[in-house]
């Protein structure tokens, strides 16, 4: 069996400058349009939860109205300052659900809402609800602009990192495709012998209790699954490849076996040298979105080991 390239220390770094420099130019050609468009979109929901809120002084009985609409829900959570997810507002109001449905016959939750809004909305912006007045006509105009601007940048950054991961994964499996590898439908793999067969591939798909973005079956017999993943900084590579990729390797090598199973990443963006060595040495093999001729060959190299 032919085991994947394992990258010296040069290699990595070499392959990582080359991806910055993919994503430096990536993002230099991006239509800064996408984030005026948000901007202005977020500008009116905003403004529109002023006015309805009496520029949030009615917040206490308009609440259930805000949280029942997506697009205001959203904004609710950036009226705090630091703004929250959806995750960390259920945690911190102790509640399984936020829906409607809920909402409307749990009215201690309700409180527990209120008393969050006013315990944590952001001072700076909303400076008026301290003073228990109306808000200067300037106040309120930068408490708009910046609330949108927040909602706007964090919403590009979620369609920055979905729209590269889904361009990654489709050249991912055009490349498979390319190289004679037959898709097929997602499964759920609880055993290896779910698995692709030699020469096949599924998307998509639960291997073990991890989801790998493919399962590849490998010409020798073995299976690969192979994740895709964008980093848009280096502390954010942590996350993307070291707690998450690499962790996926260790629990599939565990469970199925580390003859039976070759964990690896396609890798675009933004990575610490440092990361990168971990992740090869803790199992994971690494390609590059920008070579993905490498991962082809080596793919094609597992029939000499069948």
């Amino acid at each position: 069996m032919i085991d994947p390239p394992a990258w010296s220390g040069d290699d990595l770094d070499r392959a990582r400058t080359q991806a910055e420099e993919h994503f430096r130019q990536s993002r230099y050609t991006e239509p800064r349009a996408d984030y005026l468009k948000l901007f202005d979109e977020y500008r009116g929901i905003v403004e529109v939860v002023l006015q309805e809120t009496a520029d949030l002084t009615d917040v206490d009985v308009k609440v259930l109205d805000l949280l029942s609409d997506a697009r205001k829900r959203e904004v609710f959570r950036y009226l705090s300052g630091p703004p929250v997810s959806e995750d960390d507002l259920r945690v911190l109001l102790q509640a399984q659900s936020l829906s409607a449905a809920r909402l409307r016959v749990d009215s201690a939750l309700l409180d527990r809402i209120v008393t969050f809004f006013h315990d944590w909305h952001d001072r700076r912006r909303f400076p008026w609800l301290g003073e228990q007045s109306k808000p200067a006509v300037h106040d309120r105009h930068a408490a708009v602009l910046a609330t949108a601007a927040l909602l706007a940048m964090r919403r590009l950054e979620t369609l920055r990192r979905n729209v590269a991961k889904r361009r990654q994964e489709a050249l991912v499996a055009e490349q498979l495709q390319d190289a004679e590898f037959d898709l097929i439908p997602t499964r759920t793999i609880r055993t290896l012998s779910d698995a692709p067969a030699a020469g096949q591939f599924c998307r998509e798909s639960p291997l073990g209790n991890r989801k790998a973005d493919f399962v590849i079956g490998l010409y020798d017999g073995r299976t690969l699954p192979l994740e895709c993943k964008v980093s848009n900084s280096s502390t954010n590579s942590v996350k993307r490849l070291n707690n998450d990729a690499a962790v996926k390797a260790e629990v599939w090598r565990q469970d199925f076996g580390t003859v039976q199973i070759v964990p690896a990443a396609v890798l675009s963006g933004v990575y610490k040298l440092h990361n990168l060595v971990d992740a090869q040495n803790r199992g994971l093999a690494l390609f590059w979105a920008h070579d993905l001729g490498a991962l082809v060959d080596w793919l094609r190299q597992t029939k000499i080991g069948a």
